[in-house]
């Protein structure tokens, strides 16, 4: 008897159940629930980094990128590629022709350093360059013996901040003829002082023969005194 009775427990307590609606969950509170599940650090220990995101992303865009202009390009992604090799070999032709891009000489570049020093030193410092074939320093402290050489004689007034072609212009004052030799001096000191150009022999011993005939030179007194005044 007790079987029976517990056996029809069982049965009532099933169609009970069977009577009760089904459990539900509501969208808002279950989407919140998966996603403080989905949160916990144990669910992104193989994420990437933030770094790799970022890459990804550039990559992703750089593709999309190229997938437009193949698809913009006659030929499609074969002659997208045959523009950028054209353009490779353009830039490279540049380059061959024009060489390193070197910067302009500054007009605001000084012709002496710090360290005042007399012509005869620079001549001598040009010459000991000239003998190593160091053209490029050599035609440097070579200009500067010009220039010092014509503060010295009283032809340019001694001042600081002087650049190679206010000298040039300053000196044909008083030596006009020799006016295109001083310009196209401070126009060669420019060039491989500031210019990133390179001296060759050719260039220094123009340089040390103007410094010669300017030595030899008389200037004109009365632009000599309207220079120094």
């Amino acid at each position: 008897m007790r079987g029976a009775g517990g056996m029809s427990a069982a049965v009532a307590a099933l169609s009970l159940g069977d009577d009760q609606p089904p459990l539900t969950v509501d969208r808002g509170p279950g989407r919140g629930a998966a996603e403080r599940e989905l949160s916990k650090p144990m669910y992104h220990q193989d994420d990437p980094n933030l770094f790799q995101r970022a890459l990804d992303r550039f990559w992703d865009w750089v593709s999309d990128l190229f997938g437009a202009a193949a698809g913009a390009t006659p030929g499609g992604a074969v002659g997208l590629f045959v523009i950028v090799l054209l353009l490779l070999l353009l830039v490279g032709a540049l380059w061959w022709r024009l060489g390193t891009p070197r910067r302009l000489p500054s007009a605001s570049a000084t012709l002496f350093d710090d360290r005042p020093r007399s012509a005869a030193q620079h001549r001598a410092a040009a010459e000991a360059h000239a003998a190593k074939a160091h053209w490029t320093a050599a035609v440097q402290e070579r200009m500067r013996a010009v220039v010092r050489s014509l503060e010295e004689r009283a032809i340019l007034d001694p001042r600081p901040g002087r650049t190679a072609d206010e000298a040039a212009a300053e000196a044909a004052h008083a030596l006009p003829s020799h006016t295109a030799s001083l310009r196209s001096a401070a126009e060669e000191f420019d060039a491989v002082t500031y210019g990133g150009r390179s001296a060759d022999e050719t260039a220094y011993r123009r340089m040390a023969a103007l410094d010669n005939a300017l030595e030899q030179s008389k200037p004109l007194l009365d632009a000599t005194a309207r220079t120094v005044g």
